[in-house]
């Protein structure tokens, strides 16, 4: 018998816009585009759909749960999960994120672990804050 060292990237970040920016930015295709990269994204259970990520090219993904202004779920790259939960604080929204279904069992997943938890936390999140705080209303 086989066990799977499954790892998880979470990352809690605070967004100055309520959670309706957060779930634009978060689901339309050319706000998407902005802050992460280009994808047919819509958030409807079963849509699938690609992320255009710069060396990988087209990656494809596909909606599992989709609760507008609460929830986004969608796998990504047929093994791993992407888990966006919004929560709204004071005047902002507490974005929490889960990159799941790294098997360090495989070292391409370990490198990609190191990689994008990095990415994920100084990097992209703070570019999608940036983009949903300075949404017009």
């Amino acid at each position: 018998m086989t066990t799977t060292n499954s790892q998880t990237i979470a990352v809690d970040q605070f967004v100055a816009a309520p959670p309706s920016k957060v779930w634009r930015t978060l689901t339309d295709p050319e706000l998407h585009a902005r802050w992460w990269v280009p994808g047919d994204i819509v958030p409807t259970v079963g849509h699938r759909f690609h992320l255009q990520m710069p060396g990988w090219g087209a990656v494809p993904c596909e909606v599992l749960e989709a609760v507008p202004e609460e929830k986004l779920v969608y796998t990504f790259n047929e093994t791993w999960t992407l888990t966006w939960r919004l929560a709204a604080e004071g005047n902002g929204t507490r974005l929490f994120f889960e990159h799941s279904g790294f098997d360090f069992e495989q070292k391409s997943d370990r490198d990609a672990f190191n990689r994008m938890g990095p990415g994920w936390r100084e990097k992209v999140l703070p570019q999608l804050a940036q983009t949903a705080a300075q949404l017009a209303d």
